[in-house]
């Protein structure tokens, strides 16, 4: 199950009574669901990891032509 799946399943058993209806309808185990209870993460803070893995990717991208730029300019220097 994707993050947004199991945020999905843990959302939906503030409504079940019983946590076992719960599973059953998943096809999953107790033990399971209470795991992801115990670790679980809030959408909004699935968000906020997405956008932050989105700014890293940025950000290495931008420190990458960085380096590149700076070892063009050394060896233009060398050739001086």
């Amino acid at each position: 199950m994707t993050k947004h799946q199991i945020v999905s399943v843990l959302k939906r058993a503030q409504t079940y009574a019983v946590i076992k209806e719960l599973c059953r309808k998943y096809g999953m185990g107790n033990s399971i669901f209470y795991k992801w209870q115990k670790n679980s993460m809030k959408i909004s803070d699935i968000n906020r990891l997405k956008e932050l893995e989105a700014e890293n990717r940025k950000l290495k991208q931008i420190i990458a032509k960085l380096s590149l730029k700076s070892q063009l300019q050394e060896e233009i220097i060398k050739k001086l």
